[in-house]
């Protein structure tokens, strides 16, 4: 699917109308699936299960202006919406502060989730974790060192900084929950392009385990860790996919334990209340699963700190910085329309 599909009216006939809310986590995939099969009165449990972050942005000052709706015929209600979706080796620890121990955390995976004003899809754009960035307080570093520095609100401050794109909400999640989440839907499916000496190239129905080594594969891969951030793509996409089969939506028992586990597996800012994600899942009731675009954002590829003792990525400029305009704006899809190879897509061909 191109970017330009995006640009579609919501009027338009959708002949496979299923809910993909599915923003790169088990938490709104689980509220999706739970709109598709009016399972509403789970809320007030989904909500129980949810951990929740103290206000990561309470003391944040100097923030980008909020992204505004650049349809006037769109509701306030559908203001665009950009969320920051990290994997983590620690999600306990990244919402409760007393835990909080610097240098402790880490972030495998960064994601920045905008979801457009006419809620025609989402993007989900991951940032690598070895971006060379500025992190205030600290200078420049790795851009997942400010998430060991200072946690939820010091990353927020550092990407806003960088993109100038203003962070709704927050959301934190470990690959082992997502482990549980895909044996919760009774496993995906992987399509591998490459061999590896742990894996050969091929179609596979993978359990959570399996799914898990796969996400994590870096060194075998040609492209290293710009592969496993897309085989990490590749695999929530699979989650979603299954997610939203028929033969899950229509299991009570296989529906119960993909939504409970997905609520589990997450933490989200505390203003993040189940109302507004409940919301923002009625309004996405049209999008189906290929509305949900993959991408790495334009990188120059890797290089070495200026004291020689770390590799880096080094993000390409001036595309980086036009492409996150273009989201400040709520002009994602245009502009990749225009500039499709600035950015790498995620195919359904995947290393």
């Amino acid at each position: 699917m191109t970017a330009e599909g995006h640009k579609r009216t919501r009027t338009r006939t959708r002949s496979r109308g299923r809910m993909a809310v599915l923003i790169a986590l088990g938490l709104l995939l689980a509220l999706a699936v739970a709109a598709v099969g009016g399972l509403w009165f789970m809320q007030n449990r989904l909500d129980n299960a949810i951990e929740r972050v103290e206000d990561p942005f309470a003391q944040l000052t100097n923030r980008p202006t909020p992204s505004a709706t650049q349809d006037e015929d769109v509701a306030e209600a559908d203001a665009p919406m950009n969320i920051l979706v990290l994997g983590s080796d620690s999600r306990i620890s990244a919402g409760d502060p007393d835990q909080w121990s610097y240098g402790a955390q880490r972030t495998d995976s960064i994601m920045l989730v905008h979801i457009p004003g006419d809620r025609s899809g989402a993007f989900v754009m991951s940032i690598p974790r070895d971006s060379w960035v500025d992190v205030p307080g600290y200078g420049m570093a790795k851009i997942n060192a400010a998430f060991s520095y200072g946690g939820p609100s010091l990353l927020i401050e550092t990407i806003e900084n960088l993109t100038g794109v203003y962070i709704d909400h927050f959301a934190v999640a470990d690959f082992e929950s997502f482990q549980e989440l895909t044996d919760a839907v009774g496993g995906v499916e992987i399509s591998v392009a490459y061999d590896t000496p742990n894996l050969p190239a091929g179609e596979y129905h993978m359990d959570g385990e399996q799914a898990l080594s796969y996400a994590r594969e870096r060194y075998n891969l040609p492209g290293g860790d710009f592969d496993r951030v897309q085989r990490q793509q590749n695999w929530i996409r699979a989650i979603a996919r299954q997610a939203l089969t028929r033969e899950t939506l229509t299991n009570p028992l296989l529906l119960n334990d993909f939504l409970t586990t997905a609520a589990g597996s997450v933490a989200v800012d505390e203003g993040f209340t189940i109302g507004e994600m409940r919301s923002l899942a009625l309004s996405m009731t049209g999008v189906r699963d290929d509305d949900l675009v993959f991408l790495t954002v334009p990188v120059a590829g890797t290089g070495w700190s200026p004291d020689g003792t770390q590799s880096i990525v080094n993000l390409a400029q001036p595309a980086f910085s036009e492409m996150m305009a273009a989201v400040a704006e709520d002009d994602l899809a245009d502009y990749l329309a225009q500039h499709p190879d600035e950015a790498r897509m995620l195919t359904e061909t995947v290393f």
